[in-house]
């Protein structure tokens, strides 16, 4: 029976990869749900991946994660650049120019300026350990905005999936340090109406991250941060591949 199975799902690798997945989300979710939701199930499952990936390469001495392990190689595909950019643009089809509007300038320049620290702190961080060449700064960068924008960089720039993996990384710990920071800073920060929320996920930049925060100080301010939160990601996609690599080049190539 298990001989069976093994072979059905070594057939079909990308409909195992997405029984894997689903498991891993379902399960995340629930973790998730003793903490309150102070830390989001799609952090945690992006913690999970990174430490399956780590598993797979250690087993199986080689470059490429789980996915090198034959159970598990439609990982490969669905973790691929084409599922990835798909989701990404699929997402940005879901926002309306009219919301993000209503965020007024104080949003839009909360964009701009937290995109510039984080990748200026990101790539000062990689060049600081040794990552000197402006496509690991970039992608190290991008990283530090969310744990999409590194990969996206990364992938369009040729980074080695050694510095992709450090930007993930970066990411992630950027993510869940906005959801455990959050109600705390909220009193501070003045987050108890939506202008400020808006501005807020402007700032923070990251989706899952501004939205658990949110929802755990207020569920009322989770759409106003999550919105500006949503174009952070897209923007950052456009600039930090080009405009920020450009300037990374110019500074240190």
């Amino acid at each position: 029976m298990l001989d069976i199975l093994s072979t059905a799902l070594t057939k079909y690798p990308l409909i195992t990869a997405f029984v894997v997945v689903g498991i891993i989300m379902w399960a995340s979710y629930k973790v998730a749900r003793l903490t309150n939701n102070r830390i989001h199930g799609s952090a945690i499952a992006i913690v999970c991946g990174l430490v399956l990936a780590y598993i797979g390469g250690t087993v199986t001495g080689e470059k490429h994660g789980i996915s090198d392990v034959p159970l598990f190689a439609g990982i490969g595909l669905m973790g691929g650049s084409m599922l990835r950019d798909f989701a990404i643009v699929s997402t940005a089809f879901g926002v309306k120019m009219e919301e993000l509007k209503k965020a007024g300038l104080p949003g839009a320049l909360a964009l701009v300026i937290s995109m510039i620290l984080s990748t200026i702190i990101g790539a000062m961080t990689a060049y600081a350990f040794g990552y000197t060449s402006p496509v690991d700064m970039a992608t190290i960068g991008g990283g530090a905005a969310t744990f999409i924008v590194g990969p996206v960089t990364g992938t369009a720039l040729g980074a080695s999936s050694e510095v992709i993996a450090l930007s993930v990384a970066a990411g992630v710990v950027k993510s869940i340090s906005v959801m455990i920071l959050t109600p705390f800073l909220a009193k501070t920060a003045g987050l108890d109406n939506p202008a400020a929320a808006a501005v807020y996920g402007g700032l923070m930049g990251t989706t899952s991250g501004t939205a658990a925060g949110l929802a755990a100080t207020d569920p009322r301010l989770v759409p106003y941060g999550a919105m500006t939160a949503t174009f952070y990601t897209g923007f950052g996609c456009l600039v930090v591949p080009s405009i920020g690599y450009m300037v990374l080049v110019a500074l240190f190539g």
